[in-house]
Parts: structure tokens; C-alpha cells; sequence
């Protein structure tokens, strides 16, 4: 019975003491699962609070680097407008230039058209005084001989005005015999073929002029026709 009771006792040590050791050993194993946590995570922040570092930096290169950039643009554009204002000013420049150079080439323009209104019939004008001259000799010729033989006179005239008028290109049409042509003939009458081709021009009644090939007077025709039988 004493027995009994003396280990009872030890036994309840011996527990005691199992307990307390698994305790221990419980903590020990979770010290030791916890202990390379806690280095990952001091790691990890660790790691985090350099790239929020970097990252800090970065970002105030970054800025540093939009405003140079900002800068630059507007210098650019500064230049292209400063390029853009010369060339406007050289082409304002150069258009007021044309524009006195259109308006003295018109007032020279101008005057040349005038003059050739004035004097593009001087040299035809010359020409024709060449007749006067022979109209007077005639006449002072014809009132001292007391000659009124006037056909060599007018002859002479004639021949005279014909030279002028071809040579500044005046032509007096020579249409007999020819085909009826209704830019340069007007038809006045008809009469008889007598040998002509019928259709021909066999009469004219006024002479037709052209001028360097334009017609400025129609000549008055008459149109042969065969007899009616």
C-alpha cells in the first residue's frame, strides 16, 4: 500500500516532466518554422522599400526628362515660325515687285497700242503722199502746156496707188473668169455666157479689195448664164 502510494507520485513527475519537454520541443520546432518567414518577409520589404526608392528617382528623371524634351519642342517651334515669318515677308516682297512690274508692263502696253492707233498708217501715209506729188506735177504740167490730154495723167495715178496698196499689203481682186466665191463676190446681175463657162464671173462693176488675205470690200459681179432657148 505504501508502495502504491510512493509511485503514484513519480508517476505524476514523470508526466510533469513529458509534458514540459513537448511543450519545449513544440516551441523549438516553431521557432524555427517561423524564423525563415519572418527573414523572407524582412526580405521582401526590404526589396520593396529599394524599388519605391528606384522607382522615386526614376520618376523625378523621368520629369526631368518630359520638361527637356517640352523645351526642346518649343524651341522648334519657335524656329519654324520665326523661318515661316521670312518667307512670307520674301514672298510679300516679291509679290509687290510683281505687282509694280505688271503695272509698268501695262502702262508700256498701254502706250504702244496708242501710238499704233496714231501712227500704224504713217508709213502708208508716205506712201500715198507719193501720189499727191504726181497729181501736182500733172496739174502745174497740164497749166502751163495748156495740155488737156488728163488719160496719161490718171494712167500714171492709177499705176501708182497700186504699187502702194501692194505693197502694204493691199490687193485689188481679179475675179473674171473665176469661180463665184460669196466671201469675196456679191452678185450684182447675170448675163449672157457668150462663150463663158456658164456660172463663171463674166462682169465687175466695182473691184474688190483684200487686205494681207481678208476681204474689206466685196467685188460687185455679174454671173454668166446660158441663154434661155
Amino acid at each position: 500500500m505504501m508502495a502504491g502510494v510512493r509511485v503514484r507520485p513519480v508517476a505524476d513527475q514523470l508526466r510533469v516532466l513529458l509534458r514540459h519537454g513537448a511543450w519545449q520541443s513544440r516551441s523549438s520546432v516553431c521557432a524555427c518554422s517561423t524564423a525563415p518567414q519572418q527573414r523572407n518577409t524582412g526580405d521582401q520589404t526590404t526589396s520593396g522599400n529599394g524599388n519605391g526608392g528606384g522607382g522615386g528617382s526614376s520618376g523625378s528623371g523621368g520629369g526631368d526628362t518630359t520638361k527637356d524634351k517640352r523645351t526642346f519642342s518649343v524651341r522648334a517651334l519657335e524656329k519654324k515660325a520665326k523661318k515661316l515669318e521670312e518667307d512670307v515677308q520674301d514672298l510679300k516682297g516679291r509679290y509687290e515687285k510683281a505687282l509694280l512690274d505688271s503695272e509698268t508692263v501695262r502702262k508700256r502696253t498701254q502706250k504702244f497700242v496708242e501710238d499704233a492707233k496714231l501712227f500704224g498708217i504713217q508709213s502708208f501715209c508716205r506712201d500715198l503722199v507719193e501720189v499727191v506729188d504726181i497729181l501736182e506735177d500733172a496739174i502745174e504740167k497740164a497749166t502751163n502746156e495748156g495740155s488737156n490730154d488728163t488719160s496719161e495723167i490718171l494712167t500714171k495715178i492709177e499705176s501708182k496707188l497700186q504699187t502702194v496698196f501692194t505693197k502694204h499689203g493691199l490687193r485689188k481682186m481679179t475675179p473674171v473668169g473665176g469661180d463665184y466665191d460669196p466671201y469675196d463676190h456679191e452678185v450684182v446681175c447675170h448675163v449672157p455666157a457668150e462663150g463663158r463657162r456658164p456660172g463663171s464671173i463674166a462682169t465687175v462693176s466695182q473691184d474688190g479689195y483684200k487686205l494681207h488675205g481678208r476681204t474689206i470690200r466685196h467685188a460687185h459681179v455679174g454671173i454668166a448664164v446660158e441663154k434661155q432657148q
